[in-house]
């Protein structure tokens, strides 16, 4: 091989590299300019998302109520919007559930005929831990309708409940006791309280007043009806959490805490203490154990376990204390 001039000489032929190297450069940089770049085509507009209906509350993102254990239930009604308002009728008053009563050291006299009434102060409500149970006048308590507790109004009867945040109002018919919290002036079921906006907060500040049917007579308007809050007591010391001793209890519920165990005790104060028993709370594996008792024989305990069922539908259970 030999390399004069720039050329190359191999067995006696000769390339001629620099016109060559030319030459393809040449062909390439034509060829780019030749070529159309593919532009790809815009992707199709997604569709606009349907507006969002707002979700019914579920017990999965939050408690329920004052009763941390309680709630809503697990799939409630799609349609509480449009829940009616109970509609106020003169009914007969029930014959048991107006008697006086005494609640932790506080006494209740609740109204026996239809009076004026108007008040403000806290609600809150009741859910899944009292539905389809018996309520202190003896009707099965559907926490889905428009239904409410009072601790003196004459059950039945009828209040429009007003929230003082969102300015939504219901009528509700009364037929339970309580609440039996300082402060509290009525329990709302969780219908109500969903329509008026506090069913997430779980209580708000409201006004209550008495609705009287168009046909009710004008003498039973007379005197008003005491409030509740202006009245109240200091609050009673929590019930001691008892220790396990013998015998037999009657457990009617069973809860994670403390508070929300005495909570309970509280509402169905009404319903044990018609039948001449107390309910306490028994501390025990973790758990806060609300039971009436203890008695001597588990026979003894069925017999209190059967009553309170019988009266009241509380279901329970017999334990060894």
């Amino acid at each position: 091989m030999l390399q004069a001039n720039g050329r190359v000489v191999t067995q006696g032929r000769e390339r001629c590299i620099a016109p060559r190297t030319l030459i393809i450069a040449g062909v390439l940089a034509l060829a780019a300019c030749m070529t159309t770049p593919r532009v790809e085509p815009p992707a199709p507009a997604a569709p606009p998302a349907p507006a969002a209906t707002p979700p019914v509350p579920s017990t999965a993102s939050r408690p329920g109520g004052y009763y941390k254990d309680d709630g809503p239930g697990e799939s409630p009604p799609a349609n509480l919007d449009a829940v009616p308002d109970a509609v106020p009728r003169l009914e007969p008053l029930n014959r048991f559930a107006n008697r006086p009563y005494s609640v932790f050291g506080r006494d209740y006299v609740p109204a026996t005929s239809l009076r004026p009434y108007r008040e403000r102060g806290l609600a809150s409500w009741y859910g899944r831990k009292f539905h389809n149970q018996k309520t202190s006048s003896g009707e099965i308590y559907d926490m889905y309708a428009m239904t409410a507790a009072h601790p003196t109004l004459p059950l039945p009867s009828y209040a429009r409940v007003t929230s003082l945040a969102t300015g939504k109002s219901v009528v509700v018919r009364v037929n339970d006791r309580g609440p039996f919290h300082r402060g509290r002036v009525i329990d709302l079921s969780y219908a109500a309280a969903y329509r008026i906006g506090i069913a997430q907060r779980g209580s708000g500040e409201v006004e209550v007043e008495a609705v009287l049917p168009g046909d009710a007579p004008v003498t039973v308007a007379a005197v008003p009806l005491p409030p509740v809050a202006a009245t109240e007591a200091a609050a009673a010391a929590p019930i001691p959490v008892g220790p396990e001793g013998g015998g037999y209890v009657v457990q009617l519920a069973a809860f994670a805490n403390n508070v929300n165990a005495q909570a309970f005790v509280m509402h169905v104060a009404n319903q044990t203490g018609m039948l001449g028993v107390e309910a306490k709370v028994h501390e025990g594996a973790g758990l806060y154990r609300v039971v009436v008792g203890p008695y001597p024989t588990r026979d003894d305990a069925k017999r209190t376990a059967d009553r309170l069922r019988d009266a009241f539908g509380l279901d329970s259970t017999i334990k060894p204390h």
